[in-house]
Formats: C-alpha cells, sequence, structure tokens
C-alpha cells in the first residue's frame, strides 16, 4: 500500500506519540522533525477552520531549504470546541479539572486539521468528530488527571486512556480523529501524492 511514498522521505511534524502511532499503524515509513510554532489564529476564524489554519502555519514554518529535497511533511493540529470554546492543552491540573467538567454531560467537538506537503503540491483538509461524555463526577476527574496527567492533550483528555472507556458515552465520526490524526482520511490523501 501507498508504493506511491517509495519517492519521498516522509516527515511527521509532530513530537505527539498517538500521531506516531497512528501514521505507523498505517503502514508510513517517516521521519520525526518538529518545529515550535506559535499557535496564533485570526480571531474571525470560524473555529473548525482553526485545525486546518494552524496545521498549515506548521507546515510553512518549514522552509524548502530546511527539508530534503524529496521530502513530503505532514503537520497537524487537534482542537477540541466546547461551548463556542476552544479548550487547548492545560495550563495545570486546575485547568486540567476546568476542561473535563466542562465536557461533563455534554457533546463537544474534535477537529483535527492536517496539512500534506511536497516541493510540488500542498493540500490542507480538516475533520470533525462528536464527542458525548457522561456525566463525570470529581472523583473520576481527579482519578483521571492523577493517573494519566492528560496535560499535552487538547481538552484535557485523551481518548483512547481511562476516561474514554469509563466516560465517553458516545462518538460520531472517526475514534482515530479524537485521537490526533485522521487516518481514512490521511490515507486518501497520500495515495494521491
Amino acid at each position: 500500500m501507498l508504493s506511491n511514498l517509495k519517492q519521498y522521505c516522509v516527515i511527521l511534524a509532530s513530537k505527539s506519540p498517538r500521531r506516531q502511532e497512528l501514521l505507523r499503524g498505517m503502514g508510513v515509513d517517516f521521519e520525526i522533525m518538529t518545529k515550535e510554532t506559535p499557535e496564533n489564529y485570526p480571531a474571525d476564524l470560524p473555529l473548525d477552520e482553526v485545525p486546518k489554519f494552524l496545521s498549515l502555519q506548521k507546515s510553512l514554518a518549514f522552509a524548502d531549504n530546511e527539508l530534503p529535497s524529496d521530502y513530503l511533511l505532514i503537520t497537524s493540529d487537534t482542537i477540541v470546541i466546547c461551548d463556542g470554546e476552544i479548550l487547548g492543552k492545560p495550563k495545570d491540573r486546575d485547568d486540567a479539572a476546568r476542561m473535563l467538567q466542562l465536557l461533563s454531560g455534554k457533546t463537544h467537538h474534535v477537529v483535527t486539521g492536517v496539512t500534506v506537503r511536497s516541493a510540488e503540491k500542498t493540500e490542507s483538509f480538516a475533520v470533525r468528530s462528536n464527542v458525548t461524555f457522561a456525566q463525570l463526577d470529581a472523583d473520576e476527574i481527579d482519578y483521571y488527571i492523577e493517573h494519566c496527567k492528560p496535560y499535552d492533550k487538547a481538552g484535557a483528555y485523551g481518548i483512547q486512556e481511562w476516561i474514554g472507556y469509563v466516560g465517553i458515552s458516545g462518538l460520531e465520526g472517526s475514534f482515530y480523529n479524537v485521537m490526533g490524526l485522521p487516518t481514512r482520511k490521511l490515507f486518501q490523501c497520500l495515495k494521491g501524492f
């Protein structure tokens, strides 16, 4: 599968172990190369478009001369939207608890934006999933934060962790998108490169 990628040096610009696991699971050989980029976006940008915008900014942060000549660069950004608010990575324990209390008993949206770029072509897209949490009590939130330390995750949770097993009552869309990479859409995109 994806034999067309043999002509490329595939680079995943992400420190996320989840994204690395998912791309590896898709059968893609890749290298990791990261660059710190600010996560700023226009204030009037619709919330669903923020991850696609940010993934493109992450891609453009790499100048062509910083990459191998035969590169295929994959960048991504995931956000959680609840009650019209973007929930990024929590600053601390209190912020993580606040986010999980906000998500408790509600449906929220997880949107992942991806940009795939080569020297000849750039393609960006976003995928949205809807996640419903059951009502979480304070003990469940405390247990999750204490044992899983979700400080590197948008919305302060990982669907593949304990909170996903016991707290999520519904999912509409891609599970892997909620983990951080919409694998089916990415696979289709990569086939076209």
